[in-house]
């Protein structure tokens, strides 16, 4: 709002702080008065600017790496003239930074959009990111979108936002291919960070679009890399979560390695803890198992796809290894690490899938010490190989088969908890309060909890792990060395 347009009676508390100031305190020593009169004229200046700023709003749909990158597009935002405020509230801008992988996600957008014009019916409503990227003309034609960019163009969102037209007569869409790689890692946590260290996927797998969403594989060097995550080490993070489209793919265009670049972030200061995301289990190669093993900055936590536990649906897929790499990659690291978190991707409902391929795969799993399963329900994605295969399961049975996969995680969870009791582990605390608790990740990524205390928050404790509470979070006690 312009300056010269003060409303009095909408801001009474403004024109009673800044408007009717007595001209003197007579409980304050000339100094201090000084003092007193500098402090409500900086802060009359700062109010004013803040009313001058526009606010803008982030939703982000999907993955770890969409949260890198919207902290990255948003601070240049903030680093502006803009005042950021959560997508609930009302806002100039809204930007939605949307997701593809399933039909859902796409829902999630759509939704997204519907209640950013309802807070605000006069707002810019931008949508990023990989639906944007797919199907640009069917976001252009919803109501109250006025910037549609692909993963290329979202990186420029401040330039196409600062130079929209006031009428917003003329939509704004820019999708061409992506083959920029822009870092970016997640700010705003002080416990974690997101950082981004890879982008795209060569893969092509039958089920998934986010190769041609995304295109494909690229890094920067290990090098440039490095760089990025001094600039985190530089701040209050005590976490770093590194991610990607297909992270173990990292480095191969300038005749690098993930395992080389792990090397370099073990020696890195600054950053107490580092996990990583998802690897295709024919890139988690022993090397990098045992480098996390004997590692203290690297959290014995693995995030492996799994998807299937038949090959032949696993062929269907186009994925490239069999079940039995995915079973060695679990058993080494038990082995190295008894007590490691082991997170798998499973999809059910896969075009073919028999219910004799689901039996098998649910057998497969129950039959490994995975510690607990991401369960997709199949979705059929436009553009992708899968999507015109024979034999599409109905949805009632893949709604069957992904509700017996979220009790055998259940399920898996609850033995892993158990295996824990008594263990000895270091917990960074969060700052979120629930019930007089805050809560925190062991470091095999295990929740913990534990009465209320401010001096806590941020800091790395050493725990034993007592019991699950009925809400299934861990309670402890301080080790006592």
């Amino acid at each position: 709002m312009n300056v010269s347009g003060f409303e009095p009676l909408r801001y009474p508390f403004i024109r009673l702080n800044f408007l009717h100031q007595p001209k003197g305190n007579p409980y304050l020593h000339s100094e201090d008065e000084t003092y007193e009169k500098q402090r409500l004229q900086s802060a009359k200046l700062t109010t004013f600017a803040s009313m001058k700023r526009k606010t803008i709003a982030f939703q982000t749909f999907g993955c770890k790496l969409n949260f890198a990158e919207t902290s990255a597009i948003a601070r240049k935002f903030t680093e502006s003239d803009y005042n950021l405020v959560d997508f609930k509230e009302q806002a100039d801008h809204y930007v939605i930074h949307s997701c593809t992988v399933t039909d859902h996600a796409e829902k999630k957008t759509r939704a997204a959009i519907r209640q950013a014009l309802r807070k605000n019916p006069e707002a810019s409503v931008a949508v990023i990111g990989c639906y944007s990227q797919l199907r640009p003309e069917e976001i252009k034609n919803i109501k109250g979108v006025d910037i549609v960019l692909g993963n290329n163009e979202k990186y420029s969102l401040f330039d196409h936002i600062e130079n929209q037209k006031t009428d917003r007569t003329e939509k704004d869409i820019k999708t061409g291919k992506p083959q920029v790689y822009e870092p970016g890692f997640s700010m705003g946590d002080r416990t974690r960070s997101f950082f981004k260290v890879q982008d795209g996927c060569d893969y092509f797998c039958t089920f998934c679009a986010i190769p041609y969403a995304r295109g494909r594989s690229r890094s920067a060097s290990i090098a440039s890399t490095l760089e990025v995550a001094g600039q985190i080490a530089a701040t209050e993070v005590k976490e770093v979560v590194l991610t990607g489209v297909n992270i173990g793919d990292f480095g191969k265009q300038n005749g690098e390695s993930f395992y080389d670049l792990l090397l370099e972030l073990e020696k890195l200061q600054g950053i107490e803890r580092i996990r990583i995301s998802s690897v295709e289990p024919e890139l988690l190669n022993d090397d990098i198992i045992r480098l996390v093993a004997g590692s203290k900055k690297f959290m014995p936590h693995f995030h492996i796809p799994l998807q299937s536990g038949t090959d032949r649906i696993l062929a269907l897929m186009k994925r490239k290894y069999k079940r039995e790499v995915f079973e060695q990659r679990v058993k080494t690291i038990k082995e190295l690490m008894p007590h490691a978190c082991i997170a798998a991707d499973v999809i059910t409902g896969f075009p073919g899938e028999t219910d004799e391929d689901f039996l098998q795969t649910v057998d497969f799993i129950s039959s490994l010490p995975i510690s607990y399963l991401h369960v997709f329900t199949y979705s059929k994605r436009p553009g992708t190989m899968a999507a015109t295969m024979e034999m599409q399961i109905q949805s009632h049975i893949k709604q069957k088969r992904s509700r017996i996969l979220h009790k055998l995680s259940d399920e898996k969870k609850g033995k892993f908890y158990l295996e824990n009791k008594g263990l000895i582990c270091d917990v960074l605390w969060e700052s979120d309060i629930e019930d007089g608790f805050i809560s925190g990740f062991s470091s095999n990524y295990i929740r913990c909890k534990k009465p209320y205390n401010v001096n806590s928050i941020n800091q790395i404790e050493k725990v034993v792990f007592i019991e699950p509470d009925q809400d299934g979070i861990f309670i402890i006690k301080p080790y006592d060395e």
